[in-house]
């Protein structure tokens, strides 16, 4: 899809906004002083006051009334504002013809995209309309550059990530990432594209949609009116003489089959599916009517993850564990793998508490980290797997090799103090 509009944002009206709107609170009061300013200017307020704060979504809500603006920081929506309704008129009119919609249409969805040229570096926003009861309710993805990170800051533990370095640069093979929308799966997938990525090899991706363009990358976007969707495309990918295929997600057998003969033929395939766990990666993909066979020696790795937010530096307190807290955590981590060194779980144990400050807009959370779970595959494994085992005697056989589950991972980082018991047991319920 076509880049077909842009909103530029000069250095010193980016660093203007930036100082009157380092919190959520002064945003509001920002825009609401803009309101009698032409929509131009609005619309700037809203997008370079939403990418100063780190917000990966900025969303558009009609109501009875009025319009309410809510971001997205951290996975949380925070409130803005309200906009009058002919305020958003011009603000979604304006939207859609940077971002190629038809203006006419507001009975049905429509999707697009556009650029800010921030002080000079470009950040694409994914718009997509929606009809409500009230009118087209708008959302505006973020889509910045910032947000591409090293695998080092993915929060892979240690005795992992000697393996996961091991694992990225073989030649050939399937590596799974699994997980809800929204869990950093993408994140995962550039880190490791930006970490292999050389002249001496050829990257080709197919995508639904491309969120980010990589340098020395062949990326492609599925089409699927004009017949390229993921098994076709995947198909004409490897007649292009690729090392490394990124497969967006497999939704289907064909592209299973396809995904999986290239892994078996020289390839090193990266793709994401949507499971609960590592080892659910084998049970769906034979869901998807992959036999053992195919799927045993191609799959080199499956990586369950979410996001949880992370204590924030500037006012978390750290606070004597209870004894409930040590008794969990000793009860939560008693299956632990010895060769897992963990701090001490008794009564010198402190823990992180949120607290609040306007760095984290008083949620006493700042940013987010990956907690993974890590399904390796051996000989073993492999010959396991061509029995067809359930999924409990696959996460047995997995527990009994040493693999650590995403709930225990969590609770390492909280040890560690980087989250809270409280973000863990919300992401990972049992």
């Amino acid at each position: 899809m076509e880049i077909t509009g842009q909103i530029k944002i000069e250095e010193k009206k980016l660093q203007e906004i930036k100082e009157k709107a380092e919190d959520i609170a002064k945003l509001k009061k920002l825009l609401e002083e803009s309101l009698k300013e032409e929509t131009t200017k609005i619309l700037e307020i809203c997008l370079a006051g939403a990418i100063c704060l780190d917000a990966s979504d900025i969303h558009f809500e009609p109501k009875k009334e009025k319009v309410e603006l809510r971001i997205r920081i951290d996975g949380l929506l925070h409130e803005v504002t309200f906009l009058e309704n002919i305020t958003y008129r011009h603000l979604l009119s304006r939207l859609k013809l940077l971002s190629g919609l038809k203006l006419n249409i507001s009975n049905r969805a429509q999707d697009g995209r556009f650029t800010v040229l921030l002080a000079n570096e470009p950040i694409e926003i994914r718009t997509s309309t929606l009809p409500s009861e009230f009118g087209e309710s708008t959302v505006l993805r973020i889509l910045n550059p910032q947000s591409l990170i090293e695998i080092e800051e993915l929060g892979i533990r240690e005795d992992m990530f000697e393996v996961f370095k091991k694992e990225i640069l073989k030649p050939h093979g399937m590596i799974v990432v699994t997980g809800p929308t929204g869990s950093g799966k993408t994140t995962t997938l550039y880190a490791i594209l930006k970490r292999i990525q050389s002249p001496e090899i050829k990257i080709i991706t197919i995508e639904d949609p491309i969120e980010y363009h990589l340098p020395q990358i062949s990326q492609t976007q599925v089409d699927p009116q004009k017949g390229y969707d993921f098994a076709n495309g995947l198909k004409a990918i490897v007649r292009q003489d690729p090392d490394v295929i990124l497969v967006g997600e497999i939704r289907d057998f064909e592209t299973a089959k396809t995904a999986l003969q290239a892994a078996l033929t020289g390839h090193l395939v990266l793709t994401t599916l949507h499971t609960n766990d590592a080892a659910g990666t084998i049970i769906r993909l034979q869901a998807l009517g992959e036999k053992p066979i195919n799927i045993a020696p191609a799959l080199n790795l499956a990586i369950a993850q979410r996001l949880v937010r992370k204590i924030c530096p500037k006012c978390a307190a750290f606070k004597p564990a209870s004894d409930e807290e040590i008794h969990f955590l000793k009860k939560e981590l008693s299956s632990l793998p010895p060769k897992i060194k963990i701090p001490a779980i008794d009564k010198n144990l402190k823990l992180a508490k949120p607290q609040g400050c306007p760095l984290c807009h008083f949620t006493g959370y700042k940013g987010r980290i990956g907690i993974f779970e890590f399904f390796l595959n051996d000989p073993e494994i492999e010959a396991f797997i061509l029995k067809s085992p359930s999924i409990s005697e696959l996460k047995e056989l997995a527990r009994a090799k040493g693999m650590v589950t995403m709930r225990e991972d969590g609770l390492i980082k909280v040890l560690h103090g980087i989250t809270t018991i409280e973000e863990i047991t919300k992401t990972t319920k049992e």
